[in-house]
């Protein structure tokens, strides 16, 4: 996943009991394959190389039990942490807000929605019968991942799709040293979140 190209595509599965999805570069090469395991206390996440899951690339795992301002630590396959994201926990109730910090705990990164009505009116809309099956389709979110002076440096949008399962990372600045990693291994654990949150 070091070296993929972007933008990346995330692609939810809906026929399986588990919450995970692949992820393909702009070549339309596999780099990984998300696994969140469901009905844990405290939440973990794997990443592995491909849907054969036979190399473990990165763990990603939550600080406390079940919590909305929990904070996720991100290891390499060999243990070594290489940073974290945060949920702003009251600042997420209206717009998605989330802090991503390196292996130091040094904040370098900011991850906002941009438009909070998208997601009011997908929520409104969703307990309607019938309808419910379109917003998927309509109701498309972005979120910006911003260095702390406001500089953009990737942005993350759900494709039209129904179930919302089709997400597209691109990116929109500079990384230096593991920044790639931790933004995309931030935006996978807040995807799986806020589809969570509907």
């Amino acid at each position: 996943m070091k070296d993929a190209l972007f933008p990346l595509d995330f692609t939810f599965k809906v026929t399986t009991l588990s919450n995970d999805f692949t992820v393909q570069d702009a070549s339309g090469l596999t780099v990984s394959y998300v696994k969140q395991k469901l009905f844990k206390l405290v939440e973990e996440v794997k990443v592995f190389n491909d849907e054969s899951q036979a190399e473990l690339l990165y763990s990603i795992k939550a600080n406390k039990w079940i919590d909305f301002s929990a904070a996720y630590t991100f290891t390499d396959g060999g243990g070594r942490e290489i940073g974290r994201v945060a949920r702003k926990g009251w600042a997420s109730m209206w717009k998605a807000h989330y802090e991503v910090f390196d292996q130091n705990q040094d904040q370098d990164f900011i991850i906002r929605e941009e438009n909070a009505w998208i997601r009011v009116g997908d929520a409104l809309l969703g307990q309607l019968p019938v309808v419910s099956l379109l917003t998927g389709y309509f109701f498309n979110p972005s979120y910006l991942v911003t260095r702390p002076d406001g500089t953009t440096v990737a942005r993350l949008k759900k494709q039209r799709s129904f179930f919302g399962r089709r997400f597209t990372v691109s990116q929109e600045g500079e990384f230096q040293g593991e920044e790639a990693e931790r933004v995309t291994l931030s935006l996978m654990m807040m995807i799986l979140l806020e589809r969570r949150r509907g």
